[in-house]
């Protein structure tokens, strides 16, 4: 692994399985902001899963997409020289979990119960989301299984690729990202280093494997770039049968300031209206929101 780009990710708070690979771990700001007794993020009022006892990772900082919106640095890009192995990850999440929230525990920090700290200490969630396309981990399938064996609840969140590789596998949720209405906003909006055309398809083909488990289709808006047709949007939605679909704003964050200025940052409110306007032209109605996330969350009816 190249020194410089590990460095860079290493002053940012990555905290890495192995020398070798770009598997990673890092904790969200939800989860020190949980842990230090406030607020969770929308997931816990989605989807019930508690922030402090939640662990962002990724097997694999790679990517085949360089996405205008992505928070993480396309600077910083890891080439990885091996993959971790999956009993590696398993053994080291909670090890460098307690290693990343090391600073917050209740000796060090008085907002920190002791209580509260040892739920910390025993994560219950993996969201498979930090960074990079986790379906470029030839081993995520078997990854997932021992998450799962090991009694974590999962979340894969792919860019929906490589829809062979998400048919294998049985996480507690499954994500695909939905970020164009059509090829060519995705061309633009995505960047996919490959046939747009080609990946493209494979994305419809991800989503259209959806229907048969638990699921959610995430939609990233940005004003002025993928916030156009909602009808176009709702029929790849019908067609693909999701459990849920979250229409979810663009923040103004990390490396994406490079690319995207603020005021590609939609409100809370455009955000719900372009909701609204899916949810007319499909079998989905609003379930719930956060405001603060500006996030919509979509039900099938």
């Amino acid at each position: 692994m190249p020194s410089a780009p590990c460095d860079a990710l290493r002053k940012q708070g990555y905290l890495f399985f192995s020398p070798a690979s770009s598997a990673a771990l890092k904790p969200c700001l939800w989860c020190k902001r949980a842990l230090a007794g406030g607020d969770m993020c929308y997931k816990h009022q989605f989807y019930g899963i508690d922030s402090h006892r939640c662990v962002q990772m990724t097997p694999t900082l790679r990517c085949n997409q360089r996405c205008l919106f992505c928070w993480r640095s396309f600077e910083h890009e890891v080439a990885e020289e091996e993959e971790c192995l999956p009993e590696t990850i398993l053994a080291g999440v909670k090890k460098l979990q307690k290693k990343a929230l090391a600073g917050y525990n209740a000796v060090l920090d008085n907002s920190v119960t002791e209580e509260r700290w040892q739920e910390a200490l025993a994560p219950r969630h993996v969201a498979i989301s930090l960074s990079g396309e986790p379906t470029l981990y030839s081993r995520l399938p078997e990854l997932v299984d021992l998450f799962n064996a090991d009694g974590y609840t999962t979340f894969v969140v792919s860019n929906g690729t490589n829809p062979d590789m998400l048919a294998r596998c049985r996480p507690f949720q499954q994500y695909v990202s939905l970020d164009a209405p059509d090829v060519e906003t995705y061309e633009k909006t995505c960047r996919p280093m490959g046939d747009a055309e080609g990946y493209w398809d494979r994305i419809k083909e991800s989503l259209g494997g959806l229907s048969t488990k638990r699921s959610a289709v995430r939609i990233t808006l940005v004003a002025g770039h993928n916030d156009t047709a909602p009808e176009k949007y709702a029929v790849l939605l019908q067609d693909a049968g999701a459990t849920f679909v979250e229409v979810k704003g663009y923040m103004y964050l990390g490396y994406s300031r490079n690319r995207l200025q603020r005021s590609n940052m939609p409100e809370h409110a455009q955000v719900r209206d372009f909701a609204e306007r899916i949810a007319a032209s499909c079998d989905y109605t609003i379930r719930d929101e956060n405001p603060l996330s500006r996030v919509i969350c979509m039900e099938r009816v």
